[in-house]
């Protein structure tokens, strides 16, 4: 059977990265109530 998680830079940045995340209002919203919260790390 293949496991679940088969890492990759790329695909991760691509789907969880701040440039993606500042793309729509709503990823927008995602990275301003990590900054709210007082998150050391935004995105990956």
């Amino acid at each position: 059977m293949k496991r679940t998680y088969n890492p990759s830079k790329k695909k991760r940045s691509r789907k969880h990265g701040f440039r993606s995340r500042m793309s729509t209002k709503k990823r927008q919203k995602v990275i301003k109530n990590r900054r709210k919260k007082g998150r050391a790390n935004l995105s990956v």
